[in-house]
């Protein structure tokens, strides 16, 4: 980043970069994405984004107001924008070098998030719990009425710096499975990624997801009305990526659910995404070239002689150390899991742009055909396994949904066949 842009304040970066998105400017010239906004939406994705919200509330005419607050380390602004059908509130989440780490678009009067219709809100309750102590992370257990003991789930989030109930746009897909999977008698633990709460100090995967994940799991073993030989741990997207790492190194888990697990490294997941959107605007020479720099970045990371103190810019911005991607180098998420004598459960939503089915066919190779793991797919269901239509894209995260209730029924009977 220039120090021009490092001056501004995040409002005016909000405000310029909304500008940006209004006059057209879809490769975002003044404005740095961090790596996981990045890979969730590069930059041939804002137009598609801009202008399905302007199909949604007619054309942009001006930006009519923002507040500028602090989130967990984050610097968060809310902009207002008025359309000509109305007015959206566009949320920018900034890091602590300026870089858009998320945008979320919703309407100032949004309702709050209800719950889905498989909730029985009378059949559990929820208290405050903390996370292991380096540093401790906010947590929500969800357990069921009763005396138990029930079998436990803990939920490890997807890349970016998530909230306890993975909150993306108008989904939140980590409460949507707490409390339907806690009307039928499981407990889940849910809590507040590290990047989120405390990002200082996180060098690699293990810091940022695996060691949290631990203490997560121990957490559930010791608590009164827990099952401790029925823990299991789910695992979406990035947290699917490392779950089979994380069982291995924690072999008392009764089993592991895997949501759209990507199996293959960061940057291969980023180049796929960026030829989706290519294909989707063939005629986008800047998202071209953005693909170029990303399949050259690529080389540089799997490059023998990548230090992990060196620092490195994505191509479609953000920064990274070698170490981030060092700590992956050579694992492979299938085949860990194949070597794993607890039982699998690897879901897969067939409208996902995000992990697809090369992945799952990865899955299936290593794990089709064993006795111990049930691979499934969901044919309308996309990343956040929300259900929809037609060809996937970032817009559609806006929209207001919850998790498809068989994914919850589904992984619900699945604990349920485990031995007491």
């Amino acid at each position: 980043m220039n120090d021009d842009v490092a001056t501004r304040s995040v409002e005016t970066r909000a405000r310029t970069f909304i500008g940006e998105l209004a006059n057209g400017a879809w490769t975002h010239p003044s404005t740095a994405f961090d790596a996981a906004m990045t890979s969730a939406v590069p930059a041939g994705a804002l137009e598609e984004l801009w202008r399905a919200l302007e199909k949604d509330t007619g054309a942009f005419r001006d930006i009519e107001g923002a507040k500028e607050v602090e989130e967990g380390g984050y610097r968060v602004v809310h902009v207002t924008c008025r359309f000509e059908r109305g007015s959206k509130t566009l949320r920018l989440v900034f890091d602590r070098d300026g870089e858009l780490a998320g945008l979320f678009v919703r309407p100032p009067d949004a309702p709050a998030w209800t719950a889905p219709s498989y909730a029985d809100v009378d059949a559990f309750e929820e208290r405050e719990v903390e996370v292991g102590d380096a540093p401790a992370l906010p947590g929500t257990l969800s357990m069921p009425k009763g005396a138990g003991p029930f079998p436990a789930i803990v939920l490890v989030h997807g890349s970016g710096p998530n909230d306890r109930d993975e909150s993306i746009g108008g989904v939140k897909p980590f409460k949507d499975l707490a409390w339907g999977l806690a009307s039928r008698g499981v407990a889940v633990l849910r809590y507040v990624k590290r990047s989120r709460h405390a990002p200082a100090g996180i060098v690699t995967q293990r810091d940022e997801v695996e060691s949290p994940a631990r203490d997560a799991i121990e957490l559930l073993g010791r608590t009164q009305g827990v099952d401790p030989k029925r823990v299991f741990l789910l695992g979406h997207s990035q947290g699917g990526f490392l779950a089979p790492r994380i069982a291995a190194a924690n072999p008392s888990l009764a089993g592991v659910v895997i949501l759209a697990g990507s199996t293959r490294p960061l940057v291969d997941s980023l180049i796929d995404q960026l030829e989706y959107f290519t294909a989707l605007t063939p005629a986008d020479d800047a998202l071209r070239a953005k693909l170029a720099d990303a399949r050259a970045f690529k080389q540089r990371v799997e490059a023998p002689g990548l230090r992990a103190d060196e620092e490195l810019a994505f191509p479609v911005g953000g920064k990274l150390t070698g170490a981030y991607f060092l700590d992956v180098r050579g694992y492979d998420p299938p085949a860990v899991a194949k070597e794993l004598s607890m039982r699998l459960l690897v879901l897969q939503g067939d409208r996902d742009y995000q992990v697809t089915a090369k992945d799952f066919a990865r899955w299936k190779s290593a794990l089709g055909g064993r006795p111990h793991a049930t691979l499934t797919t969901y044919a309308s269901l996309n990343h956040l396994f929300v259900s929809g239509e037609g060809p996937p894209g970032p817009a559609e995260y806006a929209r207001p949904g919850h998790v498809d209730p068989r994914v919850v029924s589904d992984i619900a009977a699945w604990i349920g066949r485990a031995k007491r």
